[in-house]
């Protein structure tokens, strides 16, 4: 289970009243340094997990984690590695067992200092592994989050990207979706490689529906289908919010591209940015698409690359482009001719094209890379 967050001093005066605001600040921030200043004692806890769990103490295992306590890295929440390799020469060695990695998984799941763990040459078996296996998923982490996050008012944006999933049910995209049903302020939601499918899809839809906030929903890199699409579609017709969505890398072929584009021709005249990059589209769903950008024009970025094109698409796209209905810096692909065809190639522009990576020095010169700042700029406060 996740570890209770440490608590920190009241926001109130010495006499009852609020204190002001720099007040406030300043005893955040003295609580936060002292938490991050003080190391963790973990061979204190490794003791007592051995205790609580009536298994025998590894001497070696205890070494470790007593030098680790001394390690300034700790002290600066750099980040260590536990080096528990079993061909450790220049030390005594008791090798690590199963039952030992129950206790060490059990200490580590509140270490948040500890970056590395180092168990080669050990005597583990599939139990062990499990217990490893247990300790690295994300699971309860996510539900956690999601629970604070359902009466947070002050968080308004979240990057939940890549969690380590060993469930297929998504329960985390359950509970995520619940969030949203009573969550007012957050703006800005990334759920980047969640294994998130059909199921998950209707619930966050459902939970959609009920939210009045959300701007930014980051799909990408799912296993969002043609069908599961109908369901975004639907949501559309009806949403008021949503101005950014991200479905980069799922397969919604030319099916979901209809049904997007029939929502947002019909309906919709709020989404101002689409992605649907690498999805098995063909030129009858880019088609579909371009036609719904020439009758809805409140939509505005439109990033299509890694689809299958033909002809009618690259003619349909260069003749946006061409007509300024849609700016060459909100999509990412290009027209050019060869022998009398129009074909397309590929811009560096997207919604978050360069999400992780910032210059040595200086901004960044080509804005198009990162429009998601430009149309909803919540990240940049983060």
């Amino acid at each position: 289970m996740p570890c209770p967050a440490p608590g920190f001093p009241s926001e109130v005066g010495s006499r009852g009243a609020p204190a002001p605001l720099g007040a406030q600040t300043l005893r955040w921030t003295s609580a936060v340094w002292h938490v991050m200043s003080v190391p963790p004692d973990l061979h204190q806890q490794y003791l007592q997990t051995c205790q609580n769990l009536s298994q025998p103490e590894n001497h070696f295992v205890a070494r470790v984690l007593q030098e680790a306590d001394k390690n300034d890295n700790i002290r600066w929440t750099k980040g260590i590695t536990l080096k528990i390799a079993g061909n450790n020469r220049l030390v005594p060695v008791q090798r690590v067992t199963d039952e030992d990695v129950q206790v060490l998984a059990s200490v580590l799941r509140c270490a948040v200092c500890v970056t590395g763990l180092d168990l080669r040459y050990n005597d583990l078996t599939d139990v062990g592994v499990r217990h490893v296996a247990t300790f690295l998923q994300g699971t309860q982490c996510l539900i956690a989050i999601a629970s604070v996050l359902t009466q947070n008012k002050a968080v308004k944006a979240i990057n939940l990207n890549r969690p380590l999933l060993y469930s297929q049910e998504e329960e985390t995209t359950v509970h995520i979706a619940l969030m949203l049903k009573n969550n007012s302020s957050l703006v800005e939601l990334h759920l980047c490689k969640h294994e998130i499918k059909s199921f998950g899809v209707e619930r966050l839809c459902e939970a959609l529906y009920e939210n009045c906030s959300l701007r930014y929903l980051d799909l990408s890199c799912n296993k969002v289908t043609r069908e599961d699409v109908k369901f975004l579609g639907e949501l559309l017709k009806q949403n008021q919010t949503l101005e950014i969505l991200d479905l980069n890398s799922n397969r919604i072929e030319d099916d979901g591209a209809i049904y997007l584009s029939e929502a947002l021709a019909l309906y919709n005249r709020t989404l101002k940015a689409l992605s649907v990059v690498s999805n098995n589209i063909s030129g009858k769903g880019l088609a579909a698409l371009s036609q719904a950008m020439k009758i809805n024009v409140e939509l505005s970025y439109i990033y299509i690359w890694g689809n299958n094109f033909d002809e009618a698409a690259c003619m349909a796209f260069s003749e946006l482009i061409q007509a300024g209905r849609l700016k060459p810096d909100c999509t990412d692909v290009e027209p050019y001719e060869v022998d009398g065809h129009i074909h397309l190639a590929e811009l560096s522009h997207g919604l978050k094209k360069h999400y992780y990576w910032t210059p040595s020095y200086g901004e960044v010169k080509n804005a198009a890379a990162n429009a998601s700042l430009a149309i909803a700029a919540v990240s940049e406060c983060f």
